[in-house]
């Protein structure tokens, strides 16, 4: 029984990236004017039977995904023999293998069975649905490939380029992932449909990602024959040894010596841009934290900020020429800064 590929995009009458209040809005508008109890022509029962059946599919995000996937090339599975070398695929399909699904089309029942038929036809002659196909081999668009990479706060900043090397078991570029070609088994795969891969990806990283983002690199993911899908990377920004990232901000805490805390003093601080001039001023406390506007992490307009929290350190150990000096400055200064702890 030969079966005719059903166009449910063009039944509808929506675009093949339509989303679902397209998809819903246009059923609606046809099914009202379809309908065989408002339209009196002959013909009104089987469209109205058409549009509903589009709509079934369409409105289902997995029977969707199965429907895409194969498309107009969906007899393609049948020209593998039964049981043949390498497991090729065979689709039956007929009224009583495939049940009564009542008003869907054979069309339809073909690609998604009935689940009453599928008991009783796996006891007969091994046949695949096409629908079990979906967890073996993606004809029409190759699958997602998931990888993670870790990169420096540098790299975080700047943006980098990664060249990944890719081993996957990809669809034959021969046969398509059939196995088989017009009936005998394909002899680049040995019939399995398969073949090994490994290649090459450069991968742009972008400027101001963050930990646990993806980037997504298109047409790099699995798939030898027809549309290759997508490669994603889970990106990792490893710990730097003195800045710290929080949001797009960028903190940094700097020592300096009691002295230049007292006395005030100009130092060099680095940045992810490079060392930048900062003024700190006299009588500056530990702790004391100073912002530099625009040197934090980009972000899709302008960037964050860094903040420089001071930090007065003290020697490890006390000279008496030092001993000395801080005597005369404990004596110079009565004022207790514990007074308010009581």
């Amino acid at each position: 029984m030969a079966v005719d590929f059903k166009d449910y995009y063009r039944i509808l009458g929506v675009d093949r990236k339509a989303d679902d209040k397209t998809i819903k809005s246009a059923y609606r508008r046809l099914a009202r004017k379809h309908h065989p109890d408002v339209a009196k022509t002959k013909d009104a029962t089987e469209r109205f039977k058409e549009i509903s059946e589009a709509y079934e599919v369409l409105s289902d995000p997995e029977k969707r995904r199965r429907y895409d996937s194969l498309g107009p090339d969906w007899q393609r599975y049948t020209q593998a023999p039964p049981g043949g070398p390498g497991g090729g695929f065979r689709v039956e399909y007929g009224g009583d293998d495939l049940g009564n699904l009542g008003d869907f089309s054979e069309f339809f029942r073909t690609i998604f069975g009935d689940p009453g038929a599928q008991a009783r036809r796996g006891t007969r002659g091994g046949g695949m649905r096409v629908e079990d196909l979906f967890d073996q081999d993606r004809r029409s668009r190759g699958g997602d490939v998931q990888a993670n990479v870790e990169i420096s706060l540098d790299e975080a900043f700047h943006g980098a380029r990664k060249t990944f090397a890719m081993d996957l078991e990809e669809p034959c570029g021969t046969c398509h992932g059939a196995g088989n070609i017009k009936g005998k088994p394909c002899a680049a795969c040995g019939g399995g449909g398969w073949q090994r891969s490994h290649r090459q990806v450069d991968v742009k990283i972008p400027a101001g990602v963050k930990s646990g983002q993806r980037v997504r690199v298109s047409g790099e993911g699995s798939g030898a024959a027809g549309v290759r899908g997508d490669l994603y990377l889970s990106v990792t920004v490893a710990s730097h040894p003195f800045f710290e990232r929080k949001g797009d901000d960028v903190h940094l805490t700097l020592p300096i010596t009691a002295p230049e805390a007292a006395l005030g003093t100009t130092l060099e601080v680095p940045t992810l841009r490079g060392k930048v001039s900062m003024k700190v001023p006299p009588a500056t406390s530990s702790g004391r934290t100073f912002r530099l506007p625009g040197y934090g992490m980009p972000r899709l307009k302008g960037a964050g900020d860094q903040l420089v929290a001071v930090k007065i350190v003290m020697p490890s150990d006390v000279t008496p020429a030092e001993r000395e000096l801080y005597e005369k400055l404990r004596a110079l200064r009565s004022d207790n800064p514990r007074a308010y702890l009581g």
